[in-house]
């Protein structure tokens, strides 16, 4: 690629970081990664009416949270600022007049009754609605008699009659757009705001975009687009329009499923892996060579192409996420586990807000107990819900194992030796489980699972030494002789 490369992520501040637009600010880093370009975060914040209080600020902390850098936007700075569209009205406005001066835009008068007047008419005519052209040809003394009544006015863009736009799309191909389908649309509203698809070329022009890489409902929006810079004389960048994500129905992901968890605040909250987030989302549309899917942000820097963007849906796998984060949780950091599963067994009141030093390095070896099989941060609140019950919940099964005519035996055994050892830990457990064995014979399942019964109430878990030093004295020996009594 000869031309600098510059490409942009430009949400708006109307809510949190979705995970479809998260999507679309990953794939534009790593594009312009790959190719050492410029990554832009711009803010588009004309519909002033749906921003949203901490909108604007939630894109930029999770986005920082996903690993996601940018070279230029409102915190930044940069050469091609400002960043945020509602500071870039005056710029909006002189090219609006450039358009009106080439004879391709005009002022309309018309009020909104009356255009819905005239989109009622043409539904009944059967017709798809669109401007009827009335303040097209107006002479000056129209103009003059118009404002006189105190009329306000957009400017409009005259559509050309006639004519095809061709772009050839990164994603889709070659696409062609009739002009006809659409009437002459608003650049400029009444309030003087710029309408979104005047407003985005006009960014893209003045910062120098070399791609517009986005979701694949903006291919619509490309026809008036295009429109604009053929008539102001300007170059278009390269489209690619990146497919939906759909739920795994198959259906086009909404903001109301509640199926799937949908924005990256959320994920950040049950405890998954930022960077775990950053592989999975790359992956919704886009597919690397071979069969490999775990890689590091450096890596899939080295290996991204656009070219391998996919022309399917991308289904968003629920399981697979987990299945992913997990992996990613078992190479982790203990204390890192750590620091973000504790905090979700205190919500859960499950431990006190402030942990004694005791207390900390006991949910810290609890956590570290679960870490392999913890999909997120907070499954641990599940997983090690037995640590927290004052009563075991035996089911018929489990009684079973205990009911075996060696197992008072083996607990009284057990209970003897933890009693009388000096020491509370995995070493002087694994010594009196081994002397139990010699003593009574019990091995195996035989040995093992009525004391997991006993001390859980569970035929299966995590490793049963770490289990019953963490379980603590007082309430293991108290259990092997309820044990002993069943």
């Amino acid at each position: 690629m000869t031309k600098d490369i510059r490409v942009r992520y430009a949400p708006s501040p109307t809510g949190h970081l979705h995970i479809g637009n998260a999507r679309t600010a990953l794939f534009n880093y790593l594009f312009a990664r790959r190719h050492g370009g410029k990554f832009i975060v711009r803010i588009e914040d004309t519909d002033v009416k749906r921003n949203v209080a901490g909108g604007e600020e939630s894109q930029f902390k999770y986005m920082k949270w996903l690993g996601i850098e940018w070279d230029e936007s409102i915190d930044v700075g940069g050469d091609f600022g400002p960043y945020r569209q509602t500071e870039r009205l005056e710029t909006y406005r002189k090219y609006a007049q450039d358009l009106m001066d080439r004879g391709h835009a005009f002022k309309c008068y018309c009020t909104e009754s009356e255009l819905e007047k005239e989109r009622d008419a043409q539904m009944e005519r059967g017709e798809t609605p669109k401007y009827a052209g009335t303040c097209r040809h107006l002479t000056a003394d129209d103009h003059a008699r118009l404002e006189a009544e105190g009329r306000e006015s957009s400017i409009r863009f005259l559509v050309p009659v006639g004519r095809s736009y061709t772009f050839d799309d990164v994603v889709k191909g070659e696409i062609t757009f009739e002009s006809d389908t659409t009437g002459d649309w608003v650049i400029i509203k009444k309030d003087g705001i710029a309408t979104y698809n005047f407003a985005v070329v006009v960014d893209d022009y003045e910062m120098k975009m070399s791609h517009v890489l986005r979701g694949e409902d903006h291919i619509t929006n490309t026809l008036r687009q295009l429109m604009i810079y053929e008539a102001l004389g300007w170059e278009p960048p390269i489209f690619g329009h990146m497919t939906l994500i759909v739920n795994e129905n198959r259906k086009k992901l909404s903001k109301r499923d509640e199926s799937i968890v949908q924005f990256i605040e959320q994920y950040d909250q049950l405890g998954y892996l930022p960077e775990a987030m950053f592989n999975f989302i790359v992956l919704l549309g886009w597919s690397p060579e071979g069969e490999e899917e775990m890689f590091s942000r450096e890596e899939l820097i080295q290996i991204f192409d656009a070219n391998r963007l996919s022309k399917s849906p991308a289904v968003f796998d629920t399981n697979k996420l987990k299945h992913l984060n997990n992996l990613y949780m078992k190479k982790a950091d203990p204390d890192r586990i750590a620091d973000m599963s504790i905090p979700h067994l205190q919500k859960a009141g499950k431990l006190p807000e402030s942990l004694s030093e005791e207390q900390a390095a006991w949910a810290k070896a609890l956590v570290k107990l679960y870490q392999e099989q913890m999909n997120c941060a907070s499954d641990i609140v599940e997983l090690s819900d037995l640590f927290f019950r004052d009563e075991l919940v035996i089911d018929e099964e489990a009684q079973a194992v205990l009911s075996e005519e060696q197992v008072p035996t083996v607990l009284a055994a057990l209970h003897g030796k933890l009693e009388a050892a000096s020491a509370w830990d995995v070493e002087t457990v694994k010594g009196a489980l081994k002397e139990v064995q010699k003593e009574t014979g019990a091995k195996g399942k035989g040995l093992f699972m009525p004391v997991r019964v006993a001390v859980s109430g569970q035929m299966h878990g995590r490793d049963l030494n770490e289990t019953i030093i963490l379980l603590g004295r007082e309430t293991v020996l108290k259990r092997l002789q309820n044990g002993v009594s069943a």
